[in-house]
């Protein structure tokens, strides 16, 4: 489980390719280090993943055909930085909302508003899962847990402040970019539950 809350970014320092798999191997901040072992859970951009090698500030992670799949992980290069979060524990602040590290889908940038001290960003999902994305819920977008803005049928945005440009990549990206998305779990089950209602009593 996570917040959504960032606490660093780190590159990919080595990829090795394999048959519908990859082995990513990230240089880590040192301040994520600390009792980080085999088998711990790390959400790379919102993706959770398991630590399967720690050898000094180099923390290796294997990628599954799905993952490549279903994520902006496998479009990753040697040099290319991730959001990273370590799991959450019993006692920590919760100050985003709580996240699974499951992604659902990319989202495209479409549009990027710039003005002193904000920016403005826009977003196309796919429509089947717009339903979810409702005006000033919450979303994950590469792990960070954002405010939805406006919504307009299949896209939708957020505002971002400076320190959250600055502690994330986002504040890189650009226009044709994807991010993962991770819908909002308590959104999803309060919608599909009012689906099922609606759709007993046709």
């Amino acid at each position: 489980m996570f917040t959504g809350i960032v606490q660093g970014t780190a590159p990919v320092v080595e990829i090795e390719e394999k048959a519908n798999f990859r082995v990513h191997k990230m240089k880590f901040p040192a301040g994520l280090l600390p009792g980080l072992e085999t088998g711990a859970s790390v959400s790379h951009n919102g993706c959770c993943l398991t630590v399967t090698d720690v050898d000094g500030d180099i923390v290796s992670f294997d990628l599954m055909k799905e993952t490549l799949r279903v994520t902006n992980l496998g479009a990753l290069s040697v040099g290319s930085k991730v959001n990273l979060e370590r799991a959450a524990k019993f006692g920590d602040e919760i100050g985003g909302h709580l996240m699974s590290g499951h992604i659902m889908c990319q989202a495209e940038i479409m549009k990027i508003l710039i003005s002193e001290n904000n920016r403005q960003i826009w977003f196309k999902m796919p429509e089947d899962l717009m339903k979810y994305v409702l005006n000033k819920g919450f979303i994950g977008i590469d792990g960070i847990s954002l405010t939805i803005g406006e919504v307009v049928k299949s896209r939708f945005c957020v505002y971002l402040i400076p320190e959250t440009l600055e502690r994330t990549t986002l504040g890189t990206k650009r226009l044709g970019d994807s991010v993962n998305i991770e819908i909002d779990p308590q959104t999803q089950a309060v919608v599909d539950t009012v689906e099922r209602v609606l759709a007993s009593k046709n």
